[in-house]
């Protein structure tokens, strides 16, 4: 078999699917598109010194990839081949229509699941995601930014700054991580209690509830609940805030 790695073509996606160790460690031919890592630091000398080929990836069994087929890609994919990757089909009926029509096999790395229930390829993605979120948000609420001016660690003789977050998972629990490393004032509401002992030992100081979120005095809330393979549940109406 022939696992082929294309370049990604998504708007701001500079990741790659193997790295050229990643490469060498499978015991088939590997063909690498020319210039696949070239954004990720992994130029193409780096692939073929590890044994790897450059060619067309796209013409091999199994195409391996980061994010999900944009649409110049959408005519790729061929019976009796399988691509694996984030497809995130919820959000996207018409990825849905040219995966089916394509005839190939899709496995998507965010619900390839354990178990016990965990999501080990999503893990990593999330964590950095409720990471990312809080400096996002942070960035967002400066005044030259189109935000309130708001500084979420506050000052002295000024607040802090208030941080919701909706769910207590792994996008949750990194996020709060971070905005509690800033000294932000935090709330997290979850739809289970489950993981609110855990935190609260490594959160002190951090509100905690179950139920109808309270948004409406937030400087800054973050989406952080996941419904594996679907799209996450709408949690703020409009009259929330």
């Amino acid at each position: 078999m022939r696992v082929g790695v294309p370049r990604e073509i998504k708007d701001g996606e500079f990741r790659v699917a193997l790295t050229p160790a990643g490469a060498a460690s499978l015991e088939c031919e590997v063909v690498v598109e020319p210039g696949a890592g070239e954004a990720a630091g992994f130029p193409d000398d780096d692939y073929v010194a590890r044994g790897a080929k450059l060619g067309a990836a796209w013409e091999c069994e199994l195409v391996v990839k980061v994010k999900e087929l944009q649409e110049p890609e959408y005519r790729r994919p061929r019976r009796g081949q399988t691509v694996f990757g984030f497809q995130h089909f919820a959000p996207h009926p018409g990825l849905l229509d040219a995966a089916l029509a394509s005839g190939a096999t899709f496995i998507a790395f965010e619900t390839v699941g354990q178990s016990g229930g965990s999501l080990p390829i999503l893990a990593p993605m999330s964590a950095i995601a409720g990471r990312l979120a809080v400096q996002a948000g942070a960035w967002c609420l400066q005044k030259q930014n189109g935000g309130s001016g708001v500084l979420l660690p506050g000052l002295d003789g000024v607040p802090a700054g208030t941080v919701v977050i909706l769910g207590a998972g792994n996008v949750g629990s990194n996020a709060l991580a971070v905005a509690h490393g800033m000294g932000a004032e935090v709330r997290v509401f979850a739809s289970t209690e489950k993981r609110f002992p855990a935190l609260r030992k490594r959160f002190p100081g951090v509100t905690f509830q179950t139920g109808k979120p309270g948004v409406t005095q937030a400087d800054l809330v973050i989406g952080a609940v996941l419904t594996p393979g679907q799209m996450s549940p709408k949690l703020v109406s409009r009259d929330m805030l």
